[in-house]
């Protein structure tokens, strides 16, 4: 007996010779588009993960997708899809605040560097902090975490799932200014590492 299941079930129908066809060209051709999209995003801003903290882009490439759903932005998806872009950049902003040490007892510890030097994230550990100049707060610790947000900022526009829910209706204007737009903000931050270059070994970021 043949099946014929309508495709929005995820079935297809069965010939006489019981083999299932394959998927239409529609769904073949949008699943080829979001992965071109994907590759497409990554190969525009390879050269700026290396100013984030590692893991933000991990993070918000993994959930992404489940925010987004099915390709629909709803106002559910589009206030999910904000709320997963102040996270991150929030992340990015505020791990360049942080520091470490290594400890007499060879472990390394880390905290927030304020004014008055770092704070650890935990306290009553017995630990010395060392009292030196590089643990305070300086202007090149906002520079620094300034850029990581217009770094994320760039990443994540350069996505359409983003800017599909974010600008509907403006495919073809971000289009052309996402061809330039990451590879400006790559420039202008290399350029800012090399005058103020890291030194901190905080969570999830690298000295230069």
């Amino acid at each position: 007996m043949e099946l014929a299941v309508g495709d929005e079930s995820g079935f297809f129908a069965r010939g006489n010779d019981g083999e299932v066809p394959p998927p239409g060209p529609a769904g073949g051709r949008k699943r080829t588009a979001v992965a071109k999209g994907v590759q497409k995003t990554l190969s525009k801003t390879s050269m700026l993960v290396n100013f984030l903290p590692t893991g933000t882009l991990l993070t918000f490439e993994m959930l992404l997708p489940s925010v987004y759903g099915n390709g629909t932005c709803t106002p559910v998806s589009t206030t999910m899809i904000n709320v997963l872009l102040c996270i991150c950049a929030t992340s990015c902003f505020f791990f360049h605040f942080t520091d470490s040490f290594r400890a007499a007892d060879g472990k390394v510890y880390y905290g927030f560097v304020t004014p008055r030097g770092l704070a650890l994230f935990k306290t009553g550990l017995g630990v010395a902090v060392p009292d030196e100049e590089r643990f305070r707060m300086g202007l090149v610790d906002l520079v620094h975490a300034v850029m990581a947000v217009m770094v994320f900022a760039a990443i994540a526009l350069s996505d359409h799932r983003v800017t599909n829910c974010l600008l509907p209706g403006r495919e073809k204007e971000m289009d052309e200014v996402m061809e330039s737009f990451p590879l400006m903000v790559g420039v202008v931050c290399s350029g800012l590492f090399l005058v103020f270059p890291n030194t901190r070994y905080g969570v999830g970021c690298m000295a230069a």
